[in-house]
């Protein structure tokens, strides 16, 4: 007598398996995206401090025309990034925040930066 197997039951197990697996790598992707994007913003936001603290520096040194604060908003807008703190420490030193004008969904890119005379 021959036995016979019922392989009825298992039809279309595969299927289910790599979908489940598709799903999985799907979404592994997508949360690297969101990642990459996360650096990027962030990126951003501390160069467009870093040129802002870098231009405000050389207006209070007098090496650039107008006000420190002033200079750093400016150079920050043409970054697209909101200037949010700005301060000169010890008449040559200028500490900058920066804020992504367009903020990620989940949070906001700052940057932060200080620069002055070399020592």
């Amino acid at each position: 007598m021959k036995k016979v197997l019922n392989t009825k039951s298992e039809r279309g197990g595969g299927t289910v398996l790599a979908l489940g697996l598709g799903a999985v790598v799907m979404a592994m992707l997508l949360g690297l995206l969101f990642l990459a994007q996360a650096g990027v913003m962030a990126s951003r936001a501390a160069s467009a401090a870093d040129l802002a603290a870098l231009a405000a520096a050389d207006a209070a040194r007098g090496l650039a025309s107008g006000e420190p604060c002033a200079v750093a908003a400016d150079v920050a807008a043409k970054h697209d990034v909101r200037l949010t703190s700005c301060t000169v420490v010890g008449g040559n030193v200028v500490e900058v925040g920066t804020e992504l004008a367009k903020p990620f969904r989940w949070g906001v890119a700052m940057g932060r930066a200080r620069a002055g005379p070399p020592p």
